[in-house]
């Protein structure tokens, strides 16, 4: 069993699509429900701002919490032991920096977007361009990874040989979250995300309470179990450098990757409008806290889960099976519960993908109608404003298509790369943008400028000469040679390089800004003025 066509092996694929088909069922009515309140563009965007701080932090980590993470993560451990373990502690550290640096103000300062923290300050047309021109930039890369990973994951777990069977599926993934975020808006899309959260988390700690439960609630011997199942040289699961200590160029590779991991994620435009779906800045900040702990929570629940693929599974079944180190969790729910269990995990990874790719695709449309129609061509005029929605409804269904289109043509390459090009674009072009705004009265548009289009035109020209592209059978093109760059991920000099570009461009324009950065600095740290400016 080697060609992803094939299923996992004792699956039931008529019950996986009937738990398929129940999820979608009962999240188009919840969605359906959430749209009769959805009429104006703070409706649309930021839910009316009615979730409260638990029930947004839940949405975010519904939001977060991509199959990468399920999947990926589960499946690292599994096969590479404390070095897989290590993504799961760059996802969470990043919390802590989105939570210490940018949660509470960026709710005080913006209305919608990214590109209102921006424009607040400076010049309004040419930095809600730039702004938007990230946002899309991050979330095509994002969704491409997402689409091409449902492609895997359903064509894996429903047994859909073939070209056309896969694109059918990633064809009917794109319709069912276009259908969300055109009906539902930011209400419905923040309520799959909550069911989501909450199904995903409910499924990995039965999981994992049924992992130790078969090791006597012992971690010791849960980790010893995956030592021996592994054979010869198992105990390297149990220390550093099984996948990233094999050359020094590794070690720095895996430190670049986990800075761009780090910082990308308070950069990330989705995570981003989260927090503008909350009445308050406080209310902001308990969201955060709440996305701390439930996503802390999960990542706990991987490393018994993966520990647990290996020992109950085994390193050579799961590298063997379709899907390679994808299908570590779905084997360990197979090896646990039988065809039901598995039934039920595929149903919570096929939500995890639903859930992500529909915030990702109303962040895009959002940003698009918001910063560019209604702001750059229409100059902010209020006639625009009762088109505002319309149009983003429309790119809505624009960027379901790219999505679909782009999740076809990527379903074979490497979705971790594509996962990293976001996380990478997000850490360079819009974190240190945001950094400065908030905190260096000197900065200015022509800084903005610089560090947006400078630091996502150098991360993705470092990638496109990486070896995560071409120079290896791992790569994007395997049998081309322009690896130009050593590091798969380009964060370590992507990220420095942008905010030197921001230092530069701002030192080098007369413009200065200061009375209105102390305005927003007023606004930013007490709240005050944000509630009458949110206002719409």
């Amino acid at each position: 069993m080697s060609t992803l066509a094939q299923s996992i092996e004792g699956s039931n694929p008529a019950l996986n699509i009937g738990v398929f088909g129940l999820f979608v069922l009962v999240t188009l009515v919840v969605v359906l429900r959430a749209s009769r309140n959805t009429k104006t563009a703070s409706d649309y965007y930021a839910a009316g701002r009615s979730f409260s701080g638990p029930q947004n932090g839940t949405a975010i980590a519904g939001d977060y919490l991509s199959a990468a993470s399920f999947l990926g993560i589960a499946g690292a451990i599994a096969l590479y032991g404390y070095d897989g373990f290590l993504y799961s502690i760059g996802f969470l550290v990043a919390w802590l920096v989105a939570l210490l640096l940018v949660a509470e103000l960026l709710r005080n300062t913006g209305k919608f977007t990214m590109g209102d923290v921006l424009a607040f300050r400076m010049r309004q047309r040419p930095v809600r361009a730039a702004a938007a021109t990230s946002t899309l930039a991050v979330s095509f890369f994002y969704l491409l990874a997402q689409m091409a990973g449902a492609g895997i994951l359903v064509s894996l777990l429903l047994g859909i040989s073939g070209e056309a069977g896969q694109n059918l599926v990633i064809a009917v993934v794109g319709v069912i979250m276009i259908v969300y975020v055109l009906v539902g808006g930011m209400k419905g899309t923040t309520w799959v995300q909550i069911i989501k959260a909450a199904l995903l988390i409910t499924a990995t700690a039965a999981m994992t309470i049924w992992v130790l439960g078969r090791y006597g609630f012992n971690l010791s011997e849960l980790l010893q179990g995956a030592v021996d199942k592994a054979g010869a040289g198992g105990e390297a699961l149990l220390n550093p450098g099984a996948k990233y200590g094999i050359s020094e160029m590794s070690k720095v590779d895996f430190l670049s990757l986990g800075i761009a991991l780090v910082l990308g994620t308070a950069g990330l435009p989705h995570v981003l409008m989260r927090f503008y779906t909350v009445p308050t800045a406080r209310d902001a900040r308990r969201s955060v806290v709440w996305a701390i702990v439930l996503i802390g929570l999960f990542y706990l629940f991987t490393l018994v889960l993966g520990y647990g693929a290996g020992a109950l599974v085994g390193p050579e079944q799961i590298a063997n099976a379709p899907g390679g180190e994808n299908s570590a969790a779905p084997l360990l729910a197979l090896e646990l519960g039988g065809p039901i269990l598995l039934g039920f995990i595929a149903a919570v990874a096929f939500a995890t993908i639903l859930a992500v790719v529909a915030g990702l695709t109303i962040t895009a449309s959002a940003s698009f109608a918001h910063d560019i129609y209604a702001n750059v061509i229409k100059k902010g005029k209020e006639d625009s404003k009762a088109q505002e929605v319309k149009v983003a409804r429309i790119t809505a269904l624009v960027i379901g298509a790219v999505a679909i289109v782009g999740g076809i043509l990527a379903k074979n390459q490497n979705v971790a790369f594509l996962v990293a090009l976001a996380f990478a674009v997000a850490a360079s072009a819009n974190l240190p943008t945001i950094l400065y705004s908030l905190f260096w009265k000197r900065f200015n548009t022509s800084g903005a400028l610089w560090s947006i289009y400078g630091g996502l035109s150098v991360t993705v020209v470092l990638i496109i000469f990486s070896p995560a592209v071409s120079g290896n059978e791992d790569a994007m093109f395997p049998s081309a040679d322009f690896d130009l760059f050593p590091l798969s991920n380009p964060g370590l000099v992507s990220i420095p390089l942008s905010f030197f570009f921001g230092w530069l461009g701002t030192m080098l324009s007369k413009e200065h800004l200061e009375g209105k950065y102390k305005e927003m600095e007023v606004r930013s740290l007490t709240g005050a003025g944000a509630e009458k400016a949110t206002q719409h």
